[in-house]
């Protein structure tokens, strides 16, 4: 369907009483409309800040956003308010990113008062519409954000994002404050919605189960740099790097009989301020050498499709 973003060697750095904080450190990857690229990674690891920086909440230290083909990377402040009908976030905590004090209908017409696109009457129409949309029922219309259980909150967020018709939107980890059976129906729906408006997504999440359905490709992040992107069924059927193996090995798999490799990540992680030239994993990887000490891994194609940033992925993996 084409290329609807792509990201070239992007960086984040904050300054930190203790030196500069790499966020993000060389990022790139592209997505294609209707596609849904899945960030995982512990918490930490830069993924909500690659998420802000890519729809331009954040500046960009260093690299290139392209959004249907164009450099969007540093436009002007009017330029960037116009960015908004095309790019949205679902933010993680559907309570703190509600205005306590508004109605739900007024919540989610905020971003149709914001840019003046219709007059009142339209609004609360396209309001309705919008609940309808994200299976909230009318008659929360008149209710406030405390009166709702956190699925229905997450709803009138989701409702928001959609307000101005957007064309890609960053999922801030949108499900893990809510129950299992609440995240299953947010994730049902943003799939449906993704269907019905061919919409592209970055999914957030440091849970690699939540991502496994609704993600056409997986990037696994570590202390701000990439460590595996490929596509999500080859992620959870071959994973290569030692970092990707441990996060799937902790998943819990309800069958008392099945057996899968055992690792166990152990160690201190690397810091992000000021890092070392080395692999940022190091400190954790059962296979380190002298090398992994030495220089950072460069991320390759190992595989078809399969980027991998390990000096041993080959040794390991027996490739």
């Amino acid at each position: 369907m084409g290329e609807m973003l792509r990201v070239e060697h992007l960086k984040k750095y904050f300054n930190n009483p203790r030196g500069l904080l790499h966020a993000v450190d060389d990022v790139s990857f592209t997505i294609n409309k209707g596609d849904t690229l899945g960030v995982v990674g512990e918490s930490g690891c830069g993924k909500t800040t690659l998420g802000r920086v890519v729809i331009k909440l954040l500046e960009p230290t260093d690299g290139k956003i392209f959004f249907e083909g164009r450099d969007i990377t540093n436009i002007g402040k009017k330029e960037n308010i116009e960015l908004r009908k095309e790019m949205q976030i679902i933010f993680q905590d559907p309570y703190s990113s509600l205005n306590p004090r508004l109605h739900v209908i007024d919540l989610i017409a905020d971003p149709l008062k914001a840019f003046r696109l219709m007059g009142r009457k339209a609004q609360k129409e396209r309001v309705l519409e919008l609940m309808d949309m994200v299976g909230l029922s009318r008659r929360f219309a008149y209710s406030y954000p405390h009166e709702l259980d956190g699925g229905r909150r997450q709803r009138v967020g989701v409702a928001r994002a959609l307000a101005l018709s957007p064309k890609f939107i960053v999922c801030d980890e949108p499900v893990s404050s809510l129950d299992v059976s609440i995240q299953a129906q947010i994730l049902n729906t943003l799939q449906d919605l993704q269907e019905q408006h061919q919409l592209t997504y970055i999914f957030v999440t440091h849970d690699l189960s939540v991502v496994k359905h609704i993600s056409t490709d997986i990037l696994v992040m570590y202390v701000g740099a990439m460590v595996e992107k490929c596509g999500a069924k080859e992620l959870f059927k071959k994973p290569l790097h030692p970092y990707t193996k441990g996060l799937l090995a902790a998943i819990p798999v309800p069958n008392i009989d099945y057996k899968r490799e055992k690792i166990v990540l152990q160690g201190e992680l690397s810091s992000p301020i000021n890092p070392k030239r080395e692999c940022r994993f190091v400190n954790r990887c059962p296979y380190a050498t002298d090398i992994c000490r030495q220089e950072i891994p460069v991320y390759e194609e190992v595989l078809p499709n399969h980027y991998v940033s390990c000096h041993h992925v080959r040794e390991i993996n027996s490739l």
